[in-house]
């Protein structure tokens, strides 16, 4: 079970980098997707949850046009889902 903290943390690294507009279109589509399946209700359970989402921010650390800064925020995240 991953703690409401660490959850709320996670969610505060995505939204950063979905509001950030250097970040490219594509990469914040795929932002978006994780939040939604993160934050969805339902009878998902959070381990699921946090696989789909792993796999939505799987290849965006490797984009090659993604700026650094925004490449260790996903990593920060990434890092956080993986520690569930």
């Amino acid at each position: 079970m991953v703690k409401p903290e660490i959850m709320q943390e996670i969610l505060q690294g995505l939204f950063s980098i979905d509001q950030d507009t250097t970040v490219p279109k594509n990469v914040r589509i795929r932002i978006k997707k994780a939040i939604s399946i993160l934050e969805a209700g339902g009878e998902t359970s959070i381990s699921i949850k946090i696989d789909r989402s792993l796999q939505e921010l799987g290849d965006l650390a490797e984009d090659p046009i993604l700026p650094q800064y925004t490449r260790m925020q996903i990593w920060s995240v990434v890092s956080l889902l993986e520690s569930k």
